[in-house]
């Protein structure tokens, strides 16, 4: 992405001042307009002057015929990272986050729903919320149970509630003083870590090991690589589709129909958004910045949220490349803090 122009203060305040009132209206805004409500002592033509230099630099365009401006993505951009004043989330606004994401009676799910549908009951746009699967919350308790001789059914049950079920094929016969010996040994040693850390620790105790194994630790081993194999299961709870659907505003109904099957599939904007779990703090792409074709023409506002210092995955806002930026980036922020204040294991 091509580096930010720099502006003199009268650009900037003429850019500023069309991109809020473009945002508040959804009109392009033309010089008088413009020359009236930026708070300048210029003239209408020392506005267009500047406005047809915003426009070399790719910052505005004019639709159509129109004799008025509206800002490019890349005028967004620079308003976002450079214009933009942001201020904290009122503290009602706050006390509502917090009051549908209660810390008790709810299982962490079911918290995950809440702030999606949070999202979207705030900013009136699409609330995306990705969950994690099994994988990412810590190991309570693992017990066996006999299937057939070459099958046993491993019983998961997760710190925050969740129990799995997975059956383990084996490449030997388990009695059940094995299957017992397995599961004591499992919870003695890799009780309270994530599976993919208990899969890294039991390879590396293999190796340790070598040839001193016995035949039950051996076992204990081969059912634990079995058990904790790889499941990537995380999932999106999307709130508010239809939120874009009103208004009349924004890409046509093509676009729109796109991103409403991105929504079913659900791959692709979960990638996008565990990458932007990845980056600390809001994480904002607009219209094509994103590389993904049906957000063309859309904004993602993302944030991740964790636990114990962990990122579990993000939550999100999609609408309109024309949205209330300054209201929008304070509920996402807000909201990732508070979910994870929610989430936090109690002491």
């Amino acid at each position: 992405m091509n580096s930010s122009p720099s502006l003199n203060p009268r650009s900037r305040q003429l850019l500023r001042t069309l991109i809020a009132q473009y945002l508040e209206e959804g009109q392009p805004v033309g010089s008088r307009t413009l020359s009236r409500s930026a708070g300048l002592d210029v003239s209408p033509a020392t506005v267009r002057n500047i406005m047809s230099d915003l426009e070399e630099l790719g910052l505005i365009a004019s639709p159509h015929t129109s004799a008025g401006r509206i800002p490019t993505v890349r005028g967004l951009r620079l308003f976002v990272d450079s214009l933009l004043e942001l201020r904290p989330l009122p503290r009602g606004a706050v006390m509502q986050i917090q009051r549908e994401l209660p810390r008790d009676s709810v299982t962490p799910r079911e918290l995950l729903g809440n702030a999606s549908s949070l999202l979207s009951a705030m900013t009136h746009f699409v609330g995306l919320v990705t969950v994690p699967g099994a994988a990412d919350a810590p190991l309570k308790q693992i017990e066996f149970v006999t299937i057939d001789p070459r099958r046993v059914l491993a019983i998961l049950v997760f710190a925050d509630g969740q129990v799995q079920n997975r059956v383990v094929n084996l490449s030997q016969r388990l009695d059940a003083r094995a299957l017992e010996y397995a599961s004591n040994y499992l919870n003695a040693h890799y009780a309270g870590l994530r599976l993919d850390e208990i899969r890294t620790r039991v390879l590396a105790d293999l190796r340790a090991a070598g040839s001193e194994l016995n035949r039950l630790l051996d076992t204990a081993v081969e059912v634990a690589a079995e058990t904790f194999a790889p499941e990537p299961e995380s999932d999106m709870l999307v709130s508010g589709q239809t939120n874009l659907m009103s208004g009349g505003e924004g890409p046509p109904i093509e676009r729109l129909r796109e991103l409403f099957e991105a929504f079913q599939r659900k791959r692709e904007l979960l990638a996008l958004l565990e990458g932007c779990a990845r980056s600390p703090g809001v994480r904002l792409f607009i219209g094509e910045e994103s590389g993904f074709e049906p957000l063309k023409g859309y904004s993602l506002v993302s944030a991740p949220y964790g636990e114990e210092g962990h990122v579990l995955g993000a939550i999100g806002v999609i609408g309109p490349t024309r949205m209330a930026y300054h209201s929008v980036i304070p509920v996402v922020q807000a909201t990732a803090k508070l979910l994870t204040d929610a989430l936090r294991t109690p002491e």
